[in-house]
């Protein structure tokens, strides 16, 4: 390879690394899994999935029937009589709010794909330093509002974002240099970018009815606590619906990456026809019930990751918490084998099951050394922040709405309007985290394509990665050495 991050490993070793499913389907020249070879995996999970949405979208037409144009329409408050503590309203008094939550976070996701070949770096720097001042001017006004409770939490928020930020901003220049490649790759995709405006019209469609029925539990005479407990697991089925959504794009457009990547161009006569459709096609039905299985788990197991790594790099010599932080880290690292965002890449391209595809994955960037860049790597992060912003956004002009009319009613309306906007948001984003995760696998089953592909992005990954590989040896050897101190020293102090 030519490079001094592989001294010890040819391209030759790499390509040995991949399964003999992956070999049959380089050989075939598809790039993508042959379709006779094509299962339907984790069917269970597309049924649970299917039933939930079915289940939900009833109970959500008639929450919200129940208090249109006429309370307790369907005669559903005898059911809540002995929680019934407020002075009930009317579906259509706040169904509007979230119809302008939808819109704004709308805009801010149609913008943020728009502005993907020339402003996006720039836009995601924002994010990252914009995103604490915006938390703790938020806690500032809800301490004003006497709202002590969301105050708290907001500067909490802010004060670990903080913390998060200085943690990694040493690695911020290599972060925004991968996202900028991904973002090349992407913008001369624009089959792909269709593909997630079409994706965020279904999201609408889903939240019309959605925020329908949240509007009837809003406008309900029940206390707050049953508002509340509702309204906790109606958000829950929302993040799960969302990230069901926003993983059908990742595997479509890592799907599309990959073949770019693995053919040496867009409009190289080797890619196989109508690739979109096929993508599309797997993604909505053999592998539909892997992406329903990982959108449980994957979001909340990275961002813990992510929290932790940080926290661990400024620990210092406090021995103790680093004891107990290690204990988590190590907790975290074993679910994240079988729960990461690579595995996406794997069902899109050989249409693996979802648990195989993450076990995969982890193992080829471990086994590569790779696994030393992707925790370099703070993208996915940096991608979160600037979706929480959106959310924050559009959660802060239904608030603001809200205040006006039903001071009440504010945090209510404010932090679930904040998940609709997080929603849309997020699937704009998730077109740029699909081609990072597909340059890292290509990376690791194959630097040469990489090399292909631009060398020059290539020379600066296999640098970075020699240098991440030097700092974990000098790392091991500190402890080692550490620890033989130790020893000796307890033995001496035994004489």
């Amino acid at each position: 390879m030519n490079s001094p991050s592989f001294s010890s490993c040819s391209s030759s070793e790499f390509a040995s690394i991949a399964t003999a499913d992956q070999s049959a389907v380089r050989s075939g020249g598809e790039g993508a899994a042959a379709e006779q070879s094509r299962g339907w995996h984790d069917v269970f999970w597309l049924g649970i999935f299917l039933i939930h949405l079915i289940g939900l979208g009833f109970l959500m037409g008639v929450l919200g029937l129940n208090r249109f144009e006429k309370e307790n329409r369907l005669n559903i408050d005898k059911f809540t009589s002995r929680l019934s503590e407020n002075e009930s309203g009317l579906t259509e008094t706040y169904w509007p709010l979230y119809a302008g939550a939808g819109g704004v976070g709308t805009v801010l996701g149609w913008g943020w794909l728009l502005l993907l070949g020339s402003q996006a770096t720039q836009i995601m720097k924002v994010s990252v330093h914009i995103l604490t001042t915006y938390l703790a001017v938020i806690s500032v006004l809800c301490f004003s509002a006497s709202q002590i409770f969301s105050g708290v939490a907001f500067a909490i928020g802010a004060s670990l974002q903080f913390l998060y930020v200085i943690s990694l901003i040493d690695r911020l220049p290599f972060t925004m240099l991968v996202l900028q490649k991904a973002v090349k790759m992407v913008w001369n995709l624009p089959e792909v970018m269709r593909v997630a405006y079409a994706f965020m019209f279904v999201v609408l469609l889903w939240m019309a009815l959605w925020s329908f029925g949240v509007a009837g539990v809003v406008a309900s005479s029940m206390g707050d606590g049953g508002r509340w407990w509702l309204l906790v697991g109606l958000s829950m089925s929302l993040f799960w619906t969302g990230a069901v959504l926003c993983n059908t794009v990742h595997v479509i457009v890592s799907g599309m990456v990959f073949l770019v990547l693995f053919h040496g161009g867009r409009d190289a006569a080797s890619i196989p026809a109508n690739s979109l459709m096929k993508s599309l096609q797997y993604a909505l039905t053999t592998s539909f019930g892997s992406i329903c299985y990982g959108s449980l788990f994957t979001a909340a197991i990275r961002t813990l990751r992510w929290k932790i790594r940080g926290f661990r790099s400024k620990i210092g010599n406090n021995e103790c918490l680093l004891c107990f932080v290690d204990f988590l880290f190590h907790l975290v690292e074993t679910l994240v084998r079988f729960f990461n965002k690579y595995a996406y890449v794997q069902i899109a391209v050989y249409g693996k099951s979802f648990n195989r595809s993450a076990r995969d994955a982890w193992e080829l960037l471990q086994s590569t050394g790779v696994e030393a860049l992707v925790a370099y790597d703070c993208s996915g992060a940096v991608l979160l922040m600037g979706t929480v912003f959106g959310g924050l956004i559009t959660g802060t002009c239904s608030g603001v709405w809200a205040w006006v009319k039903w001071r009440d009613r504010v945090i209510m309306i404010g932090s679930t309007s904040m998940l609709m906007g997080m929603v849309l948001v997020g699937l704009a984003m998730v077109v740029v985290e699909s081609a990072v995760t597909s340059i890292y696998i290509c990376y690791a089953e194959d630097p040469l394509l990489i090399q292909r592909w631009d060398a020059e992005f290539f020379n600066q990954m296999s640098e970075t990665l020699h240098q991440r590989l030097q700092y974990r040896s000098a790392r091991a050897r500190e402890v080692l050495t550490h620890n033989r101190l130790n020893d000796i020293g307890r033995q001496n102090t035994s004489i």
